[in-house]
């Protein structure tokens, strides 16, 4: 897959909430996860299944989705980026909405990293 196909594909599954199914599809099995040294929670971790692991511990913290956006890719070489608000209750913390600024590698048509910003 051409790094458009990948990006256009990554960006219609969030779309549906569909993150696993974009990272068992799209993701290298040695792909890493950045989160910030703030994340509530969460944690960089290697590894598609690790992904998938920390993406199942997130939705454990989440008591509702109200509504969620994932703006169109923007590409860049070997690189896109995707905006994201999401308006959600975390179970302990109440409502509130999340902004997020996601940017991914691409390399041998997959995944290779994704590092998120907020």
């Amino acid at each position: 897959m051409t790094i458009e196909q990948i990006a256009n594909r990554l960006t219609e599954l969030c779309r549906q909430g569909q993150y696993e199914t974009a990272q068992k599809e799209l993701y290298a099995d040695n792909a890493t996860s950045t989160e910030p040294e703030h994340a509530p929670g969460l944690q960089s971790v290697s590894g598609k299944n690790a992904i998938i692991e920390k993406g199942h511990q997130f939705q454990s913290m989440v008591e509702a989705v109200h509504s969620s956006t994932v703006s169109d890719p923007i590409i860049a070489g070997n690189y896109f980026s995707v905006a994201a608000v999401i308006d959600l209750t975390m179970k302990g913390m109440g409502r509130m909405t999340m902004t997020e600024v996601a940017v991914y590698k691409v390399a041998d048509g997959k995944v290779v990293s994704e590092e998120f910003f907020y």
